[in-house]
């Protein structure tokens, strides 16, 4: 699908008060034009501030934050456990936007991991359980081997969530919105958080 450039100027007088229910809007609508909207760009750093960033899916979002889910034990679950801090991107390349997060994460409640982890299809909750995330190899035989020795383990019982699997919430203190502009003098705005409950808004150069 080609990029749109018929859309409308992003202008302050339209923009939400609250960034989650301008991202609300912008999600609504992406998620009718978008093919694979729910995927971003989650960047971390390691206890020595060297950055590192890969893609993930989007798992819900709302006053608390946006939503994700890993294994702990991962590269981003470890980074994360020694640097709470993170970062994501959204990119609607269809709709020439593009949304900016940064702030804090935290694990999400056992219940909410628990809820997400039973709506998984049972190939896919029988991987988060045979996959050693980010660790080595020696080859894809061993990770199907795996999987075979987690499938005989559940048999026909309900597969339930590993204890080292779950989700995450990047709280955010800054959530920025670009629209492209075809003459490129893109439109830009920076909420950032004005105390407890409000938040500051700035338009920024392009």
């Amino acid at each position: 699908m080609p990029r749109r450039l018929d859309l409308p100027a992003l202008r302050r007088a339209d923009l939400a008060a609250d960034p989650i229910d301008q991202f609300g809007r912008w999600y609504a609508a992406a998620e009718r034009e978008v093919p694979l909207c729910d995927a971003i760009s989650l960047a971390t750093a390691d206890s020595d501030g060297a950055p590192d960033a890969r893609m993930v899916l989007l798992k819900g979002f709302g006053a608390d934050g946006f939503h994700f889910h890993t294994n702990h034990e991962s590269a981003k679950g470890r980074q994360l456990a020694a640097n709470p801090r993170a970062a994501l991107v959204v990119y609607w390349r269809e709709m020439d936007r593009q949304v900016r997060v940064r702030g804090v994460v935290a694990k999400l409640a056992e219940a909410d991991s628990d809820r997400y982890f039973a709506s998984r299809p049972p190939q896919r909750q029988l991987g988060a359980w045979a996959s050693p995330q980010s660790r080595p190899l020696r080859d894809h035989a061993e990770l199907e081997q795996r999987l075979a020795e987690v499938a005989a383990q559940f048999g026909n019982a309900a597969v339930t969530r590993p204890p080292h699997w779950g989700g995450f919430v990047l709280r955010p203190g800054a959530i920025e919105f670009w629209q492209g502009v075809a003459e490129r003098l893109h439109d830009r705005f920076l909420y950032e958080r004005d105390g407890d409950e409000g938040w500051r808004i700035t338009r920024l150069a392009p």
